[in-house]
């Protein structure tokens, strides 16, 4: 197979006319030279200089070569600087998982700054709760996975996986609006509530809430979908308690923070701790740039990655 540094000497000897010269302009002893020529010979079979007293004079077979390699050579160029450029991040592709909240509160703004930084990536989007992305993760299906856990509700992740703590949030208490409701859990023990579905995360922080203030909560319905909540709640059919990113205002619903210590949810940015995707890094600054600023009850966390 024909070396392509031999096929850029044999350019340089044909443009130039002399060992000489075409070493000086590669950065090659004339000797150097004269090896690849010979060697180029050999594996061709071709006669591609005549060698005079004061020089060398290329032949019809050199000059021909020179002109099929051009396009040769500049493939290889092409894809030289292909590589570089998949290595850099500047493209490539990545995956990304993520809650359906974060996917609409987060997910967008971040994608967003990713193609204005990396025009040219490719990134492809997976919706899951958290045990499904970590699987996804560790399975090498996704390369960064957006999830979280409540602070009555700890999680501990898989060994092997790197974490960055992006925002933490209020969790909110949900009202219709005037509907004389009190704003404090100890005086909701009569209400109907609205939860997430039994056995989320979400629908055990609002049964440990309830009980840390002295009542079994009684649940009338259960949806995954805030807006769905949000909803059951503006028309009167019971009260809840979602996490900020998961409330937007509303005129028919009150909102109010609740201020137990634990009342809270935390957004993490997962990947696995030896992925080496050049678009990580470009990737977990586009998530952290997308986290809300002055937003009520949206607090960023300086990343502590682990």
């Amino acid at each position: 197979m024909l070396k392509p540094s031999h096929l850029l000497t044999l350019r340089a000897v044909v443009r130039s006319g002399s060992f000489v010269v075409a070493a000086r302009e590669l950065g090659y002893t004339a000797s150097a030279i004269s090896q690849q020529i010979s060697a180029l010979e050999k594996e061709t079979g071709l006669t591609l200089f005549e060698r005079e007293a004061h020089g060398v004079r290329a032949t019809s077979a050199a000059h021909r070569l020179v002109d099929l390699s051009v396009p040769v050579l500049a493939a290889l160029d092409d894809l030289d600087h292909q590589v570089q450029q998949l290595a850099t991040g500047a493209t490539g592709r990545l995956r990304l998982g993520s809650f359906p909240t974060a996917g609409v509160r987060l997910v967008p703004a971040a994608l967003s700054e990713l193609a204005r930084t990396h025009p040219r990536a490719q990134i492809q989007l997976e919706e899951g709760e958290p045990d499904e992305l970590v699987a996804a993760l560790n399975d090498g299906e996704l390369d960064v996975a957006l999830v979280y856990e409540y602070g009555l509700v700890p999680r501990q992740w898989p060994e092997g996986l790197s974490c960055h703590a992006l925002l933490q949030e209020d969790l909110v208490l949900l009202r219709a609006r005037d509907s004389g409701l009190s704003s404090r859990l100890a005086g909701l023990s009569r209400a109907r509530w609205i939860t997430s579905r039994e056995g989320t995360a979400g629908a055990l922080t609002v049964v440990r809430l309830c009980a840390a203030a002295g009542f079994e909560v009684s649940v009338a319905f259960r949806s995954n979908n805030y807006d769905v909540v949000r909803e059951l709640v503006s028309t009167g059919l019971g009260v809840a308690v979602v996490p900020a990113l998961g409330h937007a205002p509303d005129k028919t619903v009150e909102a109010t923070r609740l201020t137990q210590r634990s009342a809270f949810r935390r957004v993490l940015a997962l990947h696995r701790s030896e992925n080496s995707n050049p678009l990580l890094g470009g990737m977990l600054r586009s998530l952290r740039s997308a986290v809300p600023e002055g937003e009520p009850f949206v607090h960023p966390v300086q990343d502590g990655a682990t």
